[in-house]
């Protein structure tokens, strides 16, 4: 079992040994702090408080060059100055709104789960390394991409996405989200609900019970970094054909060369197996059949019995969010928009 993610933040507030007089009273509670001020004495020379010393010059220099290395210090600076409090505020409460339209809509139809979270897999997984091109793009909505034989049984899932997009594009004061965007998020949400469903079977059924389990010990808290890749662009032709396998038909080998050619191995191959069809015990005993991918899927079979699921919970987020953002530059200003400026000339004081 993992531990958990409480356990390994180290302490904020390291035990410092301070030497003190102390002396207990007697008959009292508490012990007695006997502490020496000392007062130093601090002499001005009032002749010259008015002159600059050498020092004083050389730390405003310093300073001065100090701001410019941080200011050219690249991608982490670029991006915190992009993300300002005010449109960090407006993201958030755009995501927000959409994860309610998406959780309302899926769990009005959670037959489109497993197709929803097979989507999600078959538009980024065409991301190519050599030519960095492809990924989580938005390119599975062009019809002769969604028609290909590997996307057979998605086209409900689309048209989910489309009816969910009228809605979020709706109330959305940045503009329309992207396909890119909606994609990975409907799959998020889908996987979530499937996170809680698990916690209510636990809890003989009780919702009530369910989702208290699920927020006391669930893996809600680990998606920061997915949330936080929301800016994808959406591409304007299809992704080149021949790079999305046929899950049901490509041998275990095959899979494995394709997550290989990503960057992943046998671990999220086994973890991603709800993802690769809409029977995920039919996948697994197929996974389970190469030696090196059936310790993993034993391993999340184990965990999914446990009542948090903790590790089989954080490796598929931890592999989805990878997933979710290959290839992708992300507008970190995306949805944001501005803000109308108080006329305080208007105001009666």
């Amino acid at each position: 079992m993992a531990v958990s993610f409480l356990s390994t933040v180290p302490s904020l507030l390291p035990l410092v040994p301070v030497p003190l007089n102390i002396a207990a009273t007697s008959g009292s509670r508490y012990p007695t702090v006997s502490v020496t001020i000392r007062c130093n004495k601090i002499e001005v020379d009032t002749a010259n408080e008015d002159r600059f010393h050498r020092r004083d010059i050389l730390k405003c220099v310093g300073a001065t060059i100090g701001m410019e290395l941080i200011r050219s210090s690249g991608t982490f600076v670029e991006v915190a100055e992009a993300a300002d409090l005010i449109q960090r505020r407006q993201r958030s409460e755009f995501l927000s709104s959409i994860k309610d339209t998406l959780y309302q809509a899926i769990k009005a139809n959670r037959d489109i789960i497993p197709s929803l979270l097979t989507l999600a897999l078959n538009d980024a997984i065409t991301y190519d390394k050599a030519s960095k091109s492809g990924g989580p793009n938005g390119s599975i909505r062009f019809s002769s991409e969604i028609s290909r034989p590997e996307n057979k049984g998605l086209t409900a899932a689309l048209n989910f996405i489309e009816e969910a997009k009228k809605e979020i594009d709706l109330y959305s004061k940045g503009g329309p989200i992207s396909y890119a965007d909606l994609i990975q998020l409907a799959a998020q949400s889908a996987t979530k609900q499937t996170f809680l469903a698990a916690a209510i079977r636990k809890c003989g059924g009780n919702e009530e019970k369910g989702n208290l389990l699920y927020t006391a010990y669930g893996s809600n808290g680990q998606w920061g970094l997915f949330e936080r890749n929301f800016g994808r662009s959406d591409t304007q032709e299809p992704d080149p054909e021949g790079r999305v396998p046929q899950w049901d038909k490509a041998s275990v080998q095959e899979l494995k060369d394709k997550f290989s050619a990503l960057g992943l191995g046998p671990r999220q191959l086994a973890v991603l197996s709800a993802f690769l069809g809409p029977d995920q015990v039919a996948t697994e005993t197929l996974l389970a059949a190469d030696p090196e991918v059936f310790p993993w899927v034993q391993k999340y079979q184990r965990s999914r019995e446990t009542v948090s699921e903790t590790d089989y919970e954080v490796d598929l987020i931890t592999t989805f969010t990878k997933l979710s953002s290959l290839g992708q530059q992300i507008n970190y200003e995306a949805y944001t928009y501005p803000v109308k400026k108080v006329d305080f000339s208007k105001l009666k004081l």
